[in-house]
């Protein structure tokens, strides 16, 4: 299903052919993100993700870099999260040339224009904003400070607003060729495609791309010994929460029962907490359990925004459940019910090239091995009922519990005292 190939710089080149699509995708990763930032620049990897649109030596406006695939309605952007940065372009096969030069060029050329460097803050000062207002972004930053504190792992992806304005083009030139390297990066092809002249044509772009030293980020400080919360006070109609427990990083081996578990508990609209929250109680719009594993962390947490009186309602709904998750052994059928939505969903996901393209990309950028879609459901099919009841026995512990709320409450006791109840 995919070759990798290694070049003499280090640089990783994923290929992952597909002739059934008429797509093809050329993805960039670089195994940087905020958790390698220090505070005072904190939302420089984020920065540098926009500051690649804003011209390369070949396209030098950032109108040039938007044409070039615009022209061809190619799909392309770019993303940043705590652990690496990514830059994609999708387009009609016969157009991987373009696709793979533009990522190319804004990888290896951009000219990081300072004059563009201020606009570019007002702009990111905007999306701070913008996140700062809609609490259903805001919430999932509030739990990772509640979770991680005051270290890279519970910072903003995005930075804050003083530190994004202070940042500068030496620290942006600097941090761009320590961290986007060869041998701290990769690219993956997947779609419709010829397989050699592919790797032939990214040879002859980036084997001259310095093989640079992989940066190392600090280790995450992870002591909680009771049941911890954060309440945000806002002026809202409606509460926003997430209520989770630490969990299991990418390499430990209950991380496929973890995620089956979050299935049978909020994954699906036949899911326990979506029955009982939303249809029973009638308490929610929106209630979803996700897991969430990287290479050095990992949580399992319920997100749901209710109305501000039935707050207390909700929290105790959703702990009755995850303590219903560890009393009893989940039934088979119900089990290979999450079993099947779960390979269900991935199989249509992977329909699509930039999803198969993130798929073998990042795996490979974080865990440094690529299991097929075959083989990842294979180890979903190796779960047993016994394995989900361990999970939710080691995870659903009060000194595990974490309350994150964004809404129009000041006293945080009561919250606190529920979750002494579980």
């Amino acid at each position: 299903m995919y070759q990798k190939t290694v070049l003499k710089n280090r640089l990783r080149i994923i290929t992952v052919p597909d002739n059934n699509t008429q797509a093809v995708t050329v993805l960039l990763l670089v195994k940087t993100g905020s958790k390698y930032e220090v505070k005072e620049t904190n939302g420089i990897s984020h920065f540098l993700e926009h500051m690649l649109f804003k011209g390369t030596k070949k396209r030098p406006t950032s109108t040039d870099v938007a044409e070039a695939l615009d022209k061809v309605g190619g799909n392309y952007n770019a993303f940043t999260s705590e652990e690496y940065t990514g830059y994609f372009a999708k387009v009609e096969a016969s157009h991987f040339d373009l696709a793979l030069d533009w990522v190319a060029d804004i990888y290896l050329n951009s000219l990081l224009p300072e004059k563009e460097m201020k606009k570019e803050k007002g702009v990111i000062v905007e999306e701070i904003n913008m996140y700062h207002d809609n609490p259903m972004m805001h919430i999932v930053n509030l739990w990772k400070k509640l979770l991680y504190g005051d270290q890279p792992a519970g910072w903003s992806v995005a930075g804050e607003k003083l530190s994004v304005k202070g940042i500068t083009r030496g620290e942006l030139l600097s941090y761009w060729r320590r961290h986007y390297t060869a041998s701290n990066s990769l690219i993956c092809v997947a779609g419709n495609f010829a397989g050699a002249t592919a790797k032939k044509k990214i040879r002859e772009y980036f084997s001259k791309l310095s093989k640079g030293i992989i940066p190392s980020k600090p280790k995450v400080i992870e002591n909680q010994k009771k049941p911890n919360s954060l309440i945000y006070f806002k002026k809202t109609d409606q509460t926003h929460l997430c209520l989770g427990v630490r969990a299991y990083n990418l390499f430990h081996p209950k991380r496929y029962a973890l995620e089956l578990l979050a299935v049978i508990l909020g994954g699906m609209m036949s899911s326990r907490l979506f029955i009982e929250v939303r249809e029973k109680l009638g308490l929610a719009y929106y209630i979803v359990t996700l897991p969430e594993s990287d290479p050095d962390t990992g949580f399992l947490l319920t997100r749901a925004g209710v109305d501000n009186k039935n707050v207390d309602k909700a929290i105790r709904a959703i702990l009755g459940e995850y303590r219903k998750m560890k009393e009893k052994t989940v039934a088979p059928a119900e089990l290979q019910k999450a079993k099947d939505y779960t390979k269900g969903k991935m199989a249509l996901a992977l329909e699509a090239s930039d999803a198969l393209a993130s798929f073998y990309g990042g795996q490979e950028l974080l865990e440094n091995k690529i299991l097929s879609q075959k083989q990842v459901f294979r180890e979903i099919d190796k779960i047993k009922p016994k394995d989900i009841l361990e999970v939710a026995q080691d995870i659903f512990q009060p000194q595990k519990l974490n309350l994150a709320l964004l809404g129009p409450f000041k006293d945080k006791k009561i919250f606190e005292n529920l979750l002494k109840e579980f």
